[in-house]
């Protein structure tokens, strides 16, 4: 249950990173309420989860699918450039946190 809430807490990372560069600054409502809402969860559930999991092992996980995330979800609304490099590089990031689910 600990690695469900931990990688659920990873998604909201990158929601909350996508909604504070949306937000302008806190400008826009909408986007700022994003921001806090998931930030809220997402730093509860990585609490959560670091109870019955390393802490290493928890952050690097955590802050790897928010990341990769976050980048991969730029690429998609064209705000990031798409290149095999960058693909290639976060798959290797998505490959080394299966890696510490596997040994942990």
């Amino acid at each position: 249950m600990s690695w469900l809430v931990l990688v659920l807490s990873g998604v909201l990372e990158a929601v909350w990173a996508v909604a504070l560069g949306r937000s302008e600054g806190f400008t826009r409502l909408a986007p700022s309420l994003t921001f806090a809402g998931a930030l809220v969860l997402s730093m509860a559930g990585l609490a959560w989860a670091m109870r019955t999991l390393p802490v290493g092992t928890a952050y690097a996980v955590w802050v790897g699918i928010g990341a990769t995330l976050a980048v991969a979800h730029g690429m998609v609304t064209g705000a990031e450039a798409v290149s095999l490099l960058k693909i290639l590089l976060l798959a290797g990031i998505v490959g080394c946190v299966v890696g510490l689910k596997l040994v942990g």
